[in-house]
């Protein structure tokens, strides 16, 4: 997915350091990223000097994490765990991030709720929860079919990605399909992956965090960011 992974672990990185820093001071602080994946993000906030603990609901893509981790010469400790119920302790962390449309993987009010009612927690009093997910409002009145495809050149060649959404009747929830064109010699090897998101616009998404005891919700655009997707800051009160 990545045409450069260094140049992206650095970006994402670099997009929710500014965030803590405006929030929280200057680091380095305690973040749990609540939804690492592979680790690009936490990587990021790692190198850059943050105490960074990554966990995911894969036990595959917290494996990778670790080992990217340790290639690079960072700490960084991870655990595969459900974000409904997080194993990090009270007060553990100064900020938590959940990014790259993570939660939107959880299709009812109820398990939203469970989620955002186990972070509260993890930060310190005054601690910041950083969610991002996509541009919900705008998608939810376009419901577009398809997504742009993107390359990227590679040792083996170009890569193509594209992606197709298939909108239920509720116009809330979608299937997404992830296609991959892959260069196998003269000809294309096609990669899938499927999974189904519930497309909550911001507001709702805000309402959530503040129903489960966050405060001071603040949505921060990608242009004022430079991240790829809005980012909804909130704190929680102490």
């Amino acid at each position: 997915m990545y045409a450069d992974r260094a140049a992206s672990t650095t970006r994402q990185g670099g997009a929710p350091d500014a965030l803590l820093t405006t929030a929280l001071g200057p680091g380095p602080h305690r973040i749990l990223d609540s939804a690492c994946g592979i680790g690009t993000r936490a990587l990021g906030l790692a190198a850059l000097g943050h105490k960074a603990t990554g966990t995911d609901l894969s036990p595959a893509s917290t494996a990778r994490a670790g080992r990217e981790a340790a290639a690079r010469g960072l700490v960084l400790p991870v655990a595969a765990a459900d974000m409904r119920a997080l194993p990090s302790g009270a007060c553990s962390s100064d900020a938590v991030v959940c990014a790259d449309n993570a939660l939107p993987h959880l299709l009812t009010a109820r398990d939203v709720r469970a989620a955002l009612a186990e972070t509260p927690r993890v930060p310190r009093p005054g601690g910041l929860l950083l969610l991002s997910t996509r541009p919900y409002g705008e998608l939810r009145r376009a419901r577009p079919r398809s997504g742009a495809p993107h390359g990227r050149t590679g040792p083996d060649g170009r890569t193509i990605t594209f992606q197709l959404r298939h909108w239920h009747a509720d116009g809330e929830r979608y299937g997404l399909e992830l296609f991959q064109l892959l260069p196998t010699g003269q000809t294309w090897t096609t990669r899938t992956s499927s999974a189904t998101y519930w497309a909550l616009p911001e507001e709702e998404t805000a309402g959530f965090a503040r129903q489960a005891g966050f405060g001071r919700t603040r949505r921060h655009a990608p242009a004022d960011t430079g991240f790829h997707q809005p980012v909804l800051g909130a704190r929680r009160p102490g």
